[in-house]
């Protein structure tokens, strides 16, 4: 291939990095191993993995741009009549060792061209990414063996309060957060008015981009549900039309009812659809990060299908599904949310909201949530929205958004 075929993508190369900032960076990119020959990082629509590449690029190439390494975009129109697989032949005739590609599924048949560019460019090192939960978990299986893989979730409330360039806090462990929570607290709102932000954050702070579409945040965040089930969805999964829109009338009536279980027997007839297909759906709803299932500590292998309750993805994909946001599942919501963030297991136990890791019991509630609903539990803790500092165990909401 011609210098000149590539100058196009070198172009929207530079273009991107003078877009780019640097001051603040995700939680995932101290994590990840760079060294590595293959790295997959997925996550969804929003979450800024295309500034996560971008960012490395500048940190390790930028006093050797177009030599050291190419950052790509997938969906760019210069692929309709050349494919990745040139682009890392030109690469590697021209012994430049590191290729960037980004929203890596608008490639046809990404799976097998990567796989193909890591068997035959063994000294080209890659890094992908891609928006489309659905697709990056379809191809997976392909790679698994080959590939490194990193999820870039949402911003937690501690990232939040950096980017907003409120303060700047280290993740907390769980168990230390526990044990010195009350220590920790008075520490950070000595520092900063944590009940403002946190505010703020529930309604707008999950998905870096919205600081950039202002007023219009809910109604991109209804196009991107929209989007991850009329575009990504069909491109895995047989499903018609039909099914599509029985998909996003089981959205709407989840995120307005959660996180009580609504009657699924009475919604599956609504749907006119069947149990097994029922249960499909929310599969795929939560594969694609817009819903998360709560399923039962003590479920038997034959429910282990069947979620005990259901939660949005996270507070600001409530607000949006949502002409009113019940305060009591967005406290729950958040705390789901974060926990699993953190990579901690949750299930519902008999007692109390939540079960971590099979040994922490959790209730959540109001400022004046009390004990009588987990009393004399072992390790339980009642986690208290609207209070700054709490005692004991009883630990602030808001607290739970330092884990990463």
């Amino acid at each position: 291939m011609e210098s000149s075929e590539m100058q196009r993508l070198y172009d929207a190369m530079e273009h991107r990095l003078k877009l780019v900032k640097t001051g603040f960076r995700r939680y995932l990119y101290p994590k990840i191993d760079w060294r590595d020959h293959l790295i997959c990082i997925k996550g969804a629509r929003g979450t800024g993995k295309t500034t996560l590449l971008l960012q490395r690029y500048l940190e390790a190439f930028k006093g050797n741009r177009g030599g050291g390494a190419l950052y790509v975009s997938a969906d760019d129109l210069w692929f309709s009549k050349h494919s990745l697989k040139d682009v890392a032949d030109y690469l590697c005739s021209h012994g430049v060792g590191h290729l960037f590609i980004d929203e890596v599924h608008h490639a046809e048949d990404w799976q097998r061209m990567i796989k193909n560019i890591v068997d035959e460019y063994g000294e080209l090192d890659v890094v992908y990414s891609g928006s489309s939960l659905l697709k990056l978990e379809r191809g997976r299986s392909d790679l698994s063996r080959r590939q490194a893989v990193y999820d870039l979730r949402g911003m937690s409330f501690r990232e939040f309060l950096e980017f907003e360039g409120v303060a700047s806090f280290h993740a907390l462990p769980l168990e230390e957060l526990l044990a010195n929570h009350r220590e920790i607290a008075l520490e950070l709102t000595s520092k900063v008015k944590v009940l403002p932000h946190f505010a703020k954050y529930l309604k707008c702070g999950f998905y870096p981009f919205y600081k950039s579409v202002h007023g219009m945040y809910e109604s991109r965040l209804n196009e991107i549900a929209n989007q991850v089930l009329e575009s990504d969805l069909p491109a895995v999964e047989d499903v018609s039309p039909a099914t599509i829109r029985k998909i996003k009338r089981m959205l709407m009536v989840l995120a307005g009812s959660c996180p009580q279980l609504p009657k699924m027997n009475s919604l599956y007839a609504e749907l006119e659809t069947t149990r097994a297909q029922g249960l499909k759906m929310l599969d795929i709803l939560e594969r694609a990060a817009l819903l998360q299932q709560l399923k039962s500590e003590k479920a038997t292998l034959k429910d282990l299908s069947r979620p005990d309750k259901i939660y949005p993805d996270n507070p600001n994909m409530m607000h949006a599904l949502t002409t009113r946001a019940d305060v009591g599942t967005m406290r729950g919501t958040f705390f789901l949310n974060q926990l699993r963030g953190a990579g901690h297991d949750v299930k519902y136990p008999p007692r109390g909201d939540f079960k971590v890791d099979g040994r922490w019991l959790f209730e959540v509630g109001g400022a004046g949530k009390g004990f009588s609903q987990i009393a004399d539990e072992p390790d339980s803790y009642v986690v208290n929205d609207d209070v700054e500092i709490g005692f004991g165990s009883k630990i602030p909401l808001w607290l739970f958004g330092f884990l990463y």
